[in-house]
């Protein structure tokens, strides 16, 4: 009997150490960050070693049930913790539990019916293995569509007819005070204007949420200061007639650069212009900067180098790979991009020359290089470099309000003189109502 009691009794410290040894095997996480948005809402799990999941969708009420396996529950419970916003479109609240030995079940209540997409991202920069979740609307939104059902974009004698006495009253007046026709308008061979159209500009605030590009000594992040600055020039670009911009993103999230693309696409945007804050590995480096796209190398090394840190956006960001885009195949497949560079190179020769009144250049001349952004290949697209977030002092500038409502202005200012220099051709209100699905 004695002997049969040692067997039990060492059976359960056996039992209680493997227990135990299976506890401190649990992975803790590193992280969890939440980015909502209109488009989709993303959540990011940061982990020391790859996370074994399984995703399941729930109906009656809508849920979202995504079991971890070898994660620690209490750390998990500490960073979920709060990070699920009121205003968030998508998810109403975010809550843990322990579902069964060795793995913790991660439970998100939905506000509406959603389309899921979950993948893995091996580590990169600052970032260890990261499970990403992308929870996107079944119907998806799009807020730029939303520009193509505004009167502008339709057809109508009626709207033809105020804008030709828009256009017509716009060019008196600045014939009269000796300006220039305004943009917009189109014109027959003896000067008179034809008809006058919106022109739509779309700005692409650089980087956002999990890609926060360039950072400052004083730890400024180019996703915040490029965001500020398109916001303000969106507000300029919309305050002057017959012209409207729109944002690639509104907030702290990340797009994928082709997605940037596919949106001015989407609203047959007649210019592209991306804005950045650039960086160097040494800190004296100074000046604004505006790129074009190039089909046949950088023009100089340092081109070379600034395209592909911000092509690896995607890879910081994180782009689920195993979503093909065929929109964007279909439309960058083959085609020649020579005229859309040639009219991106004087696009960027206007604004970096009001550049220059702001901030010195860091170059005098638009450069090139294979910037994925600026693929679109019928919409003139430029990135424009404001200033160097690495340089100190341009840091400090890049956050003051005045410099970034002056930089704002100074782009737009470049827009106008291109759009002077070469008048918008008409668009089919057909091909403007085109949806791509």
């Amino acid at each position: 009997m004695p002997a049969l009691v040692r067997f039990f009794r060492k059976l359960v410290l056996f039992a209680l150490a493997a227990a135990a040894g299976g506890a401190c095997a649990a992975d803790r996480i590193g992280a969890v960050r939440v980015w909502p948005a209109q488009d989709y809402t993303r959540i990011t799990i940061e982990a020391d070693r790859p996370i074994r999941h399984e995703l399941l969708l729930v109906k009656n009420p809508e849920r979202l049930v995504l079991d971890l396996e070898g994660v620690a529950f209490d750390s998990l419970q500490q960073e979920i913790a709060g990070k699920i916003l009121p205003s968030d479109p998508y998810i109403g609240q975010m809550r843990a539990g322990r579902y069964k030995p060795g793995v913790v079940r991660l439970v998100l209540d939905l506000k509406t019916e959603v389309q899921p997409q979950i993948f893995t991202l091996k580590p990169i920069g600052e970032y260890g293995h990261r499970l990403v979740l992308d929870v996107y609307p079944l119907a998806p939104v799009d807020p730029l569509m939303a520009l193509l059902e505004k009167p502008e974009y339709r057809s109508g004698t009626a709207l033809q007819g105020a804008e030709a006495a828009f256009a017509a009253a716009q060019e008196k007046s600045g014939l009269e005070a000796g300006g220039e026709p305004a943009p917009g308008q189109e014109h027959a061979a003896k000067g008179k204007p034809v008809m006058a159209r919106m022109l739509t500009i779309v700005v692409d605030a650089g980087h956002g949420g999990e890609d926060p590009g360039a950072r400052g000594r004083r730890g400024s992040r180019e996703k915040n200061v490029t965001l500020i600055i398109a916001k303000k020039l969106k507000a300029i670009i919309d305050a002057e007639p017959n012209m409207r911009a729109v944002l690639t993103r509104d907030g702290d999230y990340f797009i994928p650069l082709q997605v940037r693309v596919q949106k001015a696409r989407r609203v047959r945007a007649d210019l592209f212009v991306s804005v950045h804050a650039d960086a160097f590995v040494k800190p004296h480096a100074r000046g604004s900067s505006v790129f074009a796209l190039s089909e046949r190398g950088a023009t100089s090394t340092a081109a070379k180098w600034l395209a592909k840190r911000e092509n690896d956006a995607d890879l910081i960001g994180g782009v689920n790979l195993d979503v093909k885009d065929r929109y964007l195949a279909m439309t960058l497949a083959d085609l020649s991009l020579t005229a859309q560079i040639n009219d991106s190179l004087k696009l960027g020769k206007a604004v970096l020359s009001e550049l220059g009144g702001v901030n010195a250049l860091h170059k005098g001349d638009v450069e090139q290089a294979g910037f994925a952004v600026l693929k679109a290949p019928d919409i003139p697209s430029i990135l424009v470099e404001t200033a160097f977030i690495s340089n100190p002092e341009e840091e400090r500038r890049l956050n003051d309000e005045d410099y970034q409502e002056k930089m704002a202005r100074a782009i737009f200012k470049g827009i106008k003189r291109y759009f002077t220099k070469n008048p918008p051709l008409s668009k089919s209100t057909l091909a403007a109502n085109e949806r791509i699905d």
